[in-house]
């Protein structure tokens, strides 16, 4: 009885417009012809019912529906859920059941002006009958007869992409985003179930984005205009490995004389968290880990599915060398070793997205020191700095990398034991100050060289450099 109760008390509340959005949406699952005798919201509740997507112990599709159709009062008032939470379940892969090409032309369909349609439906003057194209007929029943007629499918978007060009620019860009996405993802999809070679994945992938615009080059593809996407909610995982306590090491290593508590790092991972959360990342940190704990945390987030997100970030705080961190036993991994475990090799729903790394750790040996600002290299006898050999090329060679360094190689990079780094903390209050204004990372990352680099120790005369390197293909904006 609760349940005929819910079902009445949302049939209700339920307009003849969202009724139409309603079944419109759910046309991959009750049949057009089995629609067209729904005329109250409970015949269409019962047609759910019959073809098992609707129960009492199962309200995810009612749910999804509601939502898609932006009735969030009556999501949170007869479901007790509302936009955050379903934002996040339809992340989760294979959980939302309207079609990406359901959900594209229903977005049209709200996007259009009433002038719009009008002029949408004498386009069509040629390819329906009159007595569709009347002032009573809607974008939904335009959309409707358009597929009864062949020309629409998720294959066949010619004529309405040409028809949208001429009325409005922001109607093509949502259907070549959805054309590009599916590309992507049927690239992707072939990878995971083997039909692809790794190997093939990225130049696909450039592929697909290059036939996506304009005949040309890649020359042409990299111009100023192209952003990555970077819209999905959450954007991605903003992985944070941050190292204070360093006991461990300096007990049971014995060729580091020392390697100091990192006092300050817990202000930087405190800054880094509040700011890429506000850009909308998911934001995971560890603390104090060992060189095996760190790999065995990379590995957990390499094998993670990364399908319904833009991007990946990853914040080391840490003491290093060249080319190298530290984990707090003291034990070293190349920076390398971490940045390739996100290759298109290696994690497959990563490629063609932005893998952006920040390291906070020291290049080189530990030349000045002051009381109230310290380093972020251990001390090393003459034995350790002829162990420093590890390749100093730390990013990989493959596309949509980004690495930015706290300091060039051979140097240190400082440290306020009250206030956190010279860098993470410049760069934290770039991103929320210049993100919000649309700037591209790599603009933001030259502000925060020049901040740095005008920082100076007046006891020991140190100076920082840091250093960004990339191998982007387009500009990475983190919008607010």
């Amino acid at each position: 009885m609760d349940f005929l109760r819910l079902l009445f008390g949302l049939s209700e509340a339920l307009a003849s417009e969202d009724l139409a959005a309603l079944k419109f949406l759910s046309l991959e699952h009750v049949s057009l012809r089995k629609q067209e005798a729904i005329r109250e919201p409970q015949a269409f509740f019962l047609a759910l019912q019959e073809q098992g997507l609707l129960a009492e112990d199962d309200l995810a599709f009612l749910k999804e529906l509601l939502f898609r159709i932006h009735r969030i009062d009556l999501l949170s008032e007869h479901l007790g859920s509302s936009r955050q939470e379903m934002e996040r379940e339809l992340l989760v892969p294979g959980r939302a059941k309207v079609s990406p090409f359901r959900h594209l032309l229903f977005q049209l369909s709200e996007n259009i002006s009433r002038d719009e349609l009008k002029s949408f439906k004498f386009l069509l003057r040629k390819e329906l009958p009159k007595c569709k194209l009347d002032d009573e007929t809607t974008m939904i029943d335009i959309l409707i007869e358009m597929e009864k007629k062949g020309i629409l499918g998720e294959d066949n978007l010619s004529t309405l992409k040409t028809n949208c060009e001429k009325l409005d620019k922001t109607l093509l860009k949502k259907i070549e985003e959805y054309e590009l996405n599916s590309r992507e993802e049927m690239i992707i999809t072939e990878a995971h179930m083997g039909q692809t070679g790794f190997s093939e994945v990225e130049d696909r992938l450039w592929a697909s984005q290059i036939a996506h615009d304009s005949p040309g080059t890649r020359k042409e593809f990299c111009q100023p205009g192209d952003v990555y996407k970077m819209n999905s909610q959450p954007r991605g995982i903003c992985l944070i490995l941050n190292n204070h306590n360093f006991e461990r090491a300096r007990t049971e290593v014995p060729k580091i004389k020392m390697l100091k508590d990192r006092n300050g790092t817990d202000a930087d991972a405190e800054a880094l968290r509040q700011v890429f959360t506000k850009l909308h990342f998911e934001v995971k940190e560890y603390k104090d880990l060992t060189a095996e704990e760190i790999r065995h945390t990379v590995k957990n987030y390499q094998m993670m599915d990364h399908m319904n997100k833009d991007c990946f970030v990853c914040c080391i705080l840490s003491h290093g060398d060249k080319g190298i961190i530290f984990g707090t036993d003291g034990q070293e991994i190349p920076i390398q070793e971490l940045t390739t475990s996100f290759t298109g090799l290696k994690c497959i729903s990563l490629a063609g997205k932005p893998k952006v790394f920040f390291i906070q750790a020291c290049q080189g040996d530990t030349f000045q020191r002051g009381i109230t600002i310290e380093t972020d290299s251990g001390e090393l006898d003459s034995s350790v700095e002829a162990d420093a050999r590890f390749q100093l090329e730390c990013i990989p060679d493959e596309a949509d990398f980004l690495l930015g360094m706290a300091t060039i190689k051979d140097y240190v990079s400082y440290r306020s034991p009250t206030r956190g780094t010279w860098y993470i903390q410049s760069l934290c209050q770039h991103l929320e100050n210049s993100c919000p204004r649309g700037e591209d990372i790599l603009s933001i990352l030259t502000a925060v060289n020049h901040e740095v680099s005008r920082k100076y120790d007046r006891l020991n005369q140190g100076k920082q450099m840091p250093q960004p390197s990339f191998t982007l293909r387009k500009k990475l904006i983190f919008p607010i």
